[in-house]
This record gives C-alpha cells, structure tokens and sequence, in this order.
C-alpha cells in the first residue's frame, strides 16, 4: 500500500517511516511532485492536520496522512501550542523557537509541558484521527544533537535524558508521535486498504 505523509520535514519523514510495516510504502510531499507549504490556518492541531490531509486528496487523490503537533506548556497557558514551529515567528527557526521559549520560562517554578500529536489519515471516504501525548518538562539548557524542533529542551517523564539525547528507538516507543503512528498502524492492520 502507498500512503502519503503530508510533510516536507525529512527528520520528521524518517522518523515516521521506521515505525510503519514494510507493506506500507510511505511516500513524502516532494515524492508525489508537491512542493507547496500547505497553510496551517486552524486554531486546533486536529484541523491543521486535517487540512494538510485534505490538501492531498483533493489535488492528488491519494490516500495520505498529515500530523500536527504542538508543545504546551502549562504555565504559559498551554503555548506556544498550535503556533510552536513558528512561535518565534514565520522563519520557523526552531533555535529561535526554543530560545524564546526558554526567556518565557525564565523564573517560572513549573515548567510541566506536555508534546501532543494529532494524525488525520484520509483513506476514501474515512477520515479519521489519531492523537498522541508524552508528558515532560522544560528544562533550562538545551541539551543533546538528536532530534529537531523543541526536543534539545523536552525532557519525557521518567527519564533525565532530552528527546535530543535520547536513541531514536527509545524516542518513537514514548513520544508523542510515536504513540499517535501506533494507533495509525494497528487501523491499518485492522482495516486494510484495496
């Protein structure tokens, strides 16, 4: 089966890909010849993804999947949530993201937070949503090579690595992707698509 990930985001593409059976033969935005920046324009990462998903099946017609994720940080009020990947502003420039984020935080005693990801997987006529949280703190330094986005600064619950210093098979079995592309894959399993 062909599936499409709605992303131009190679680390976010590879990410993904490793989590899915070898029957699904995962395809990128730049692999079907679509190199628009698809407009997140929802106030919800549920209708982001769902717009990402709906931007493909309609100029495409592929069955495809697109994910939204935020970082919501509890004593900023759940930001910088839907606008995390330009909450710094439209560059996108996860250094300044997480730069800015950092000055917020600063002298704040809670720095709970919690990643979530929405999937929206249009297959046909279904249209259907996948959610997956992991639930950490910010710490005060960024700390670690891996990953991308927040993860420098993300530390998951039970642990006292970042996402960013953490292997990627450890990183896929608790965050929040992770969690949400297992939900994904057990659909799959369950409802195969002709």
């Amino acid at each position: 089966m062909k599936l499409v990930f709605a992303t131009h985001n190679q680390n976010k593409f590879n990410e993904v890909k490793v989590l899915l059976p070898p029957s699904i033969k995962l395809v990128s935005l730049t692999d079907i010849g679509c190199h628009d920046e698809i407009p997140e324009t929802a106030e919800t990462l549920e209708g982001n993804a769902q717009i990402k998903a709906d931007f493909v099946t309609k100029n495409y017609s592929l069955p495809c999947f697109a994910d939204d994720t935020g970082l919501l940080v509890d004593v900023l009020n759940g930001a910088p949530g839907v606008y995390s990947a330009r909450y710094a502003g439209e560059q996108k420039n996860a250094n300044d993201n997480m730069n800015k984020l950092l000055s917020e935080l600063e002298g704040k005693n809670s720095r709970s937070a919690r990643f979530e990801t929405v999937i929206a997987l249009n297959l046909k006529d279904l249209h259907i949503c996948f959610t997956g949280i992991a639930k950490g703190e910010i710490i005060e330094t960024k700390s670690g090579q891996k990953g991308f986005g927040y993860d420098p600064i993300f530390q998951p619950e039970g642990y006292n690595k970042t996402f960013a210093e953490l292997p990627l098979e450890i990183k896929n079995k608790i965050s929040h992707r992770g969690k949400a592309i297992r939900q994904l894959v057990t659909f799959l399993k369950e409802h195969p698509y002709k």
